[in-house]
């Protein structure tokens, strides 16, 4: 009779949740994510891999330093204003054209901006013309950013097939031109020139979307007032958003200027295996950061929710960590093929980067609401201390050294400090908490 009861009740809650208007609309929200980035991680990953095998070790790893010279630069450009337009269009939703339009100008500007520092400090940095007409490509598309506030508008209001259709659409694009410079026998420079189409592709096709339903043209609207609190509140993420990018990207620098362009090619192509899971924590973080906001202001149901995030998230990137390790050699020789073997040890290592990020996945969504200045000081200290390790690790175990400071690089940003950092230690449990979670289930 008690099973009975117990069975009957725990149906009668699940039919409540699946029937409740607000968790079918997030869960279709999720459900056009999801479908878009897994075509994407499936057509563009290996579309991406075919590329590699086709280019070799030494242009894939010119092409991946030049990507990756730029995307140092590349956070400066979005201003830290991702997480915070999303903020205020969920809170203040009438006020959406100001906030998209002011975001938009500041996007635009700053990218012209970041444009003109690369083309000076490549011409310094480059080793060669060829390399320096490469990053400056790239880089070009930085100014295209701009009409990221399209997605962010979709974003707040939870309507994420706009931001699906659109991505796919573009995927389709590049992935057919790639392949056809593939079967041509193109030069790499061409594959240089498909990064840029992106760029203003996915422009193109936002703006097309955005004014196909007769929205208004947010393009005319610039508030002086409203531009001052946006870089007021998201100028630590900026800085924030730089270190990022050197920890995240540096090693690579590092690799070409102290190894060679070979192991470069060699550590992107690991690397390339670890990224290409991080569609699984942005999607749904990203789907589900306007419900977590919403309950902002009730302490006990954010943190809780907070803390079935971590949990769902930490355990799903432990498993996928454990069985890339595992199977490392054999994914690198059937994938890349015999020239790229020497990239499996270093994959074997960099896997554990996806346990850590994915952790701790829901709490650096918190960071961006009201945390701002202790991400800035985390994100410091694993940026700092990424140059510093590569430069001693580097020089003794190679490609693989780089490799083991990416995962350290993940532990000091997130539960290292935490832990230590008593503002953010609140961080460091709820964390804690997600991991235990499963075992305490009977108490959520």
């Amino acid at each position: 009779m008690f099973l009975t009861a117990l069975n009957k009740n725990l149906k009668e809650k699940i039919l409540s949740v699946l029937n409740h208007q607000g968790f079918r609309r997030y869960s279709i929200n999720t459900a056009w994510l999801f479908s878009e980035q897994i075509l994407r991680m499936v057509a563009g990953f290996f579309v991406g891999v075919w590329v590699a095998r086709y280019l070799g070790p030494e242009k894939f790893g010119i092409f991946s330093y030049a990507l990756a010279f730029v995307s140092i630069f590349q956070g400066i450009a979005k201003l830290g204003l991702d997480g915070i337009l999303v903020r205020d269009l969920v809170k203040e939703p009438e006020k959406k054209d100001i906030y998209l339009g002011t975001s938009f100008w500041l996007k635009f500007f700053a990218g012209i901006i970041i444009f003109i520092i690369v083309l000076i400090v490549s011409y310094f940095a480059s080793d060669n013309l060829q390399t320096f007409i490469y990053i400056n490509i790239i880089s070009a598309g930085l100014i295209f950013q701009s009409f990221e506030v399209i997605d962010f508008y979709y974003q707040a209001t939870v309507q994420a097939k706009y931001i699906s259709i659109r991505k796919m659409i573009q995927l389709f694009l590049s992935s057919s031109i790639k392949l056809i410079f593939i079967l041509v026998k193109a030069d790499l420079i061409w594959f240089v020139l498909v990064t840029l189409f992106d760029s203003i592709s996915l422009a193109v096709f936002s703006w097309l979307i955005y004014k196909s339903q007769r929205l208004p043209n947010f393009i005319k609207y610039f508030e002086l007032n409203t531009a001052k609190r946006l870089l007021k509140d998201s100028w630590p993420l900026v800085f924030s958003s730089i270190a990022i990018a050197v920890y995240m990207r540096i090693d690579q620098v590092m690799i070409k200027n102290l190894l060679g362009d070979r192991e470069v090619g060699l550590y992107s192509a690991a690397v390339k295996l670890v990224e290409v899971w991080y569609f699984i924590p942005m999607i749904i973080t990203q789907s589900l950061f306007p419900a977590i906001v919403s309950k902002y202001n009730n302490k006990q149901e954010f943190f809780r929710r907070l803390i079935v995030l971590s949990s769902v998230m930490g355990y799903i990137g432990l498993f996928i960590s454990v069985m890339l390790s595992i199977s490392s050699y054999f994914i690198i020789k059937m994938l890349y093929g015999e020239k790229f073997l020497d990239a499996a040890p270093i994959l074997s290592i960099a896997s554990f980067i996806i346990f850590i990020s994915f952790w701790m996945s829901g709490v650096s969504r918190r960071q961006a609401i009201d945390m701002q200045k202790l991400a800035l000081f985390a994100t410091i200290l694993s940026a700092v201390a990424n140059i510093i390790l590569n430069f001693i690790f580097i020089p003794i175990y190679g490609v693989r050294g780089a490799a083991l400071v990416s995962v350290l690089n993940q532990f000091i940003a997130g539960p290292f400090f935490a832990f230590f950092h008593p503002k953010a230690r609140e961080n460091f449990y709820i964390a804690f908490k997600g991991l235990i979670l499963p075992f305490k289930w009977f108490k959520i």
